[in-house]
């Protein structure tokens, strides 16, 4: 009996039997689990970062308040109060009369903006019709007063 020398691995049932060696394997599925979690946040908030309104507003200053000159210095004020009259610089106006009355006195200060105010409980849909009445008596700017105005 001859013995054979062989460097091929030998067969038991078929088989080749090889050594193998652990080798790296990479798991990359908690890296799509995370980047589609985060993708998901992402596609989530972005219209809501688009839907947001930015107001700067100067930071008040405490300064004595000059009386005006004249009376040609005085912005034009539309206020609505609460039982739903509109008046005009303290004029009570009525409604018929609102846009025509505008009229003539953006004519005569030769501006064009308009300054709204409504008291705290003046119906909405009052101060609403004011503005569209001031609209359409030729106002460009209307320009919503945020601070009470002092009275004079």
């Amino acid at each position: 009996m001859a013995m054979e020398l062989d460097s091929k691995p030998k067969k038991q049932g078929g088989f080749a039997r090889r050594r193998s060696r652990p080798g790296p394997n990479m798991n990359v599925t908690p890296l799509v689990d995370v980047v589609l979690v985060l993708l998901i946040i992402f596609m989530a908030i972005m219209p809501l970062l688009t839907k947001q309104f930015w107001l700067h507003l100067p930071n008040p200053v405490e300064r004595p308040d000059p009386e005006p000159a004249d009376d040609s210095d005085k912005p034009i004020v539309v206020t609505v109060t609460q039982g739903g009259d509109i008046k005009i610089n303290r004029d009570v106006i009525d409604k018929e009369r609102f846009q025509g009355t505008l009229t003539r006195v953006l004519a005569a200060k030769q501006q064009r903006t308009v300054f709204f105010d409504a008291e705290d409980d003046a119906p909405f849909g009052a101060a609403v019709e004011a503005m569209d009445l001031a609209r359409a008596g030729g106002a460009t700017t209307i320009a919503v007063v945020t601070n009470p105005l002092t009275q004079r």
